[in-house]
């Protein structure tokens, strides 16, 4: 095992793309394919998915994926370690076991559990920890829901576990995201948890395969670059011994890897540069990535230092009753058309005291003189949360009644349901010697695994922040406070110098923005300021963000705390997730140095008409 471990992603998430395992196995040469299926909403939807029938808590999906090429796996001795068993690692562990046997193939499976705290919550509130809020800091007992899923966020060391007792195949539950690889390169080069440096490049390289094909070019700022991506392949990383990567896909499949496609995954849902494992803080902005040939992208120097003592718990709830419904808005007097709606809606709903909170979202601009009906239309979105028996039929009716009798040409996004009621989250942390991390090998040996050695208080790597007056008024900030001369400018959208990647962090939206060419890095952090972001993007009014610089990745990332309400099920913001929150901010318009459009610095996927 002296050659870097080839470490193979087939899933960014439960519902990904359902021939990704078969491609990574036929496609080249693999020591070890990782799954990732959980996200903080998947596991509400598993926890629903399990009220309804028995087996619903686990990823089904792998089954279907690992049927066809299970004779393979064995054949080309390929470890299988997939997060795929969510709220139930041992269910489909034992439901893989019996697949196998009905397919005569001899492939052995272990499970890690421990991660599942739900049960454990009452005595961990009896016991002193209040569970507090990871955001707001409120304590657990002032959510006043009932939890339906508490889980721990679990190490890789498990994994290792499993894989150098021999297992071939490892599921497990909550486990964090890059944990699948670190859990992997840990066995292979049998690393301990000392090794920080060498944990924290694994770190670095899980973060970027694990959302599959976002690391080829998928949901990239720049894909009009990368030539045909409607069928991209899935990313693999090369890890070596020190926890040096490359970054790279197999031959003959779609997309590309390329050093912004790994920056844009690298700054993809992340806060603070120094990135919190169970098993290590990886510090991000040491990164160093170059292209080393064709679709590959070497990730060095990644610093390691010990992890935190405690590990973040993920916990779910129903929470209220949620409806909506959308019209269409055709011509002229689109203004006045939606006014009459909000009118009517409001008439009957304002000081009902079963609605809690009533949205009104524009989407689009008629087109003037519009040559075909849909680009003279927009939409009127209309969302309510509340008690179910003032938000569910009753807003359904509501909207239906106002077919005959509203402004002209009305009409509706499909016919408006009963509604349902919406997931609520709340992250908090506990310490990590309380989770019985444990790995259930094939022949049922139960074996605990320890919480690594904790380090001290966590500091960040990144430079110092701009003063106590913009943090208290900014939240956690970072700026250089570097001035940079612009010279002569141009107007025109952000988008053309600026590469963005955002999406969600629980309640938070992170919105990361690079530059390709180095001679425009000075300028990005001097203009590209937290006092700037909310004038670009006024619905951050109000709302502390953080704001990190990476002079190694020449990226600016950004916390926006809040934006979200309390989480990606509970958020009202018609994107809930923020995943085109770094599209509106590239589209917006402001003054460019005339200079950076010389030095090769403006984004190649940009053409005139876009801006």
């Amino acid at each position: 095992m002296d050659r870097p471990v080839r470490i193979a992603n087939c899933s960014g998430f439960y519902g990904d793309r359902m021939s990704a395992l078969a491609e990574m196995v036929d496609g080249g040469p693999v020591d070890v394919i990782t799954g990732d299926y959980l996200a903080e909403v998947t596991m509400l939807v598993l926890a629903k998915n399990r009220l309804k029938r028995p087996g619903g808590g686990y990823a089904s999906t792998f089954l279907r994926q690992l049927a066809p090429v299970a004779a393979k796996i064995a054949e080309r001795r390929i470890k299988i370690v997939v997060n795929a068993g969510g709220l139930d690692p041992a269910g489909l562990a034992g439901a893989t076991r019996d697949l196998l046997a009905e397919a005569g193939v001899d492939l052995s499976v272990a499970h890690v559990e421990g991660d599942d705290l739900a049960p454990l919550v009452p005595e961990l509130l009896a016991d002193g920890h209040d569970l507090a809020h990871l955001d707001t800091g409120k304590p657990f007992t002032s959510w006043g829901r009932d939890p339906l899923t508490a889980n721990a966020y679990l190490g890789g060391f498990g994994i290792q576990a499993a894989l150098a007792a021999g297992a071939d195949i490892v599921i497990t539950g909550r486990v964090a995201d890059a944990s699948l690889v670190t859990g992997a390169a840990a066995w292979w080069w049998r690393w301990t948890p000392a090794d920080h440096d060498a944990l924290a490049g694994a770190v670095a390289a899980g973060h970027v395969i694990e959302c599959g094909a976002q690391a080829t070019g998928g949901n990239f700022s720049g894909f009009q670059q990368l030539g045909d991506l409607s069928d991209p392949g899935f990313p693999l990383a090369e890890v070596d011994r020190d926890g040096t990567s490359v970054i790279t896909k197999h031959a003959g499949t779609g997309g590309a890897v390329t050093v912004d496609t790994v920056t844009a995954q690298l700054l993809y849902e992340i806060g603070d540069p120094a990135y919190l494992n169970p098993d290590v803080i990886a510090h991000l902005d040491t990164a160093r990535l170059e292209q080393a040939g064709p679709d590959r992208v070497r990730i060095s120097g990644v610093a390691g230092s010990a992890p935190p003592a405690t590990t973040k718990v993920a916990i779910t709830g129903l929470g209220g009753w949620r409806n909506s419904s959308t019209f269409v808005l055709t011509g002229l007097d689109a203004d006045a058309k939606a006014a009459l709606v909000e009118k009517a809606v409001r008439a009957r709903l304002d000081g009902d005291p079963g609605i809690t909170d009533l949205r009104f979202t524009r989407i689009g601009v008629p087109a003037t003189d519009p040559a075909d009906q849909m680009s003279g239309s927009s939409l009127l979105h209309i969302s309510v949360d509340g008690e179910q028996a003032s938000a569910g039929r009753p807003f359904s009716s509501l909207c239906v009644e106002l077919a005959l009798s509203s402004y002209p040409g009305i009409y509706g996004m499909g016919v408006p349901g009963s509604g349902a009621a919406y997931g609520a989250y709340w992250p908090t942390l506990i310490p990590q010697r309380l989770v019985e991390h444990t790995v259930v090998h094939p022949g049922g040996r139960r074996e605990a695994v320890g919480p690594p050695p904790a380090g001290g208080p966590l500091k960040s790597t990144a430079p110092a922040g701009i003063g106590p007056d913009d943090a208290a008024e900014s939240g956690t900030s970072y700026e250089s406070g570097a001035s940079y001369d612009s010279g002569p400018t141009v107007d025109g959208p952000l988008g053309l110098l600026v590469h963005a990647r955002s999406g969600d962090k629980g309640g938070n939206a992170n919105l990361g923005v690079w530059v390709t060419d180095p001679a425009a890095w000075p300028w990005l952090p001097a203009t590209m300021t937290t006092a700037k972001l909310r004038e670009l993007l006024p619905e951050t009014a109000g709302l502390d963000i953080d704001r990190y610089e990476l002079p190694n990745l020449n990226a600016v990332n950004f916390v926006i705390r809040g934006l979200l309400d309390g989480g990606a099920t509970e958020a009202r913001r018609f994107d809930t997730q923020a995943k085109a929150l770094g599209e509106w901010l590239r589209a917006r318009h402001l003054p460019l140095p005339a200079r950076l459009f010389t030095t090769g610095a403006v984004s190649p996927g940009i053409t005139g008409g876009d801006g």
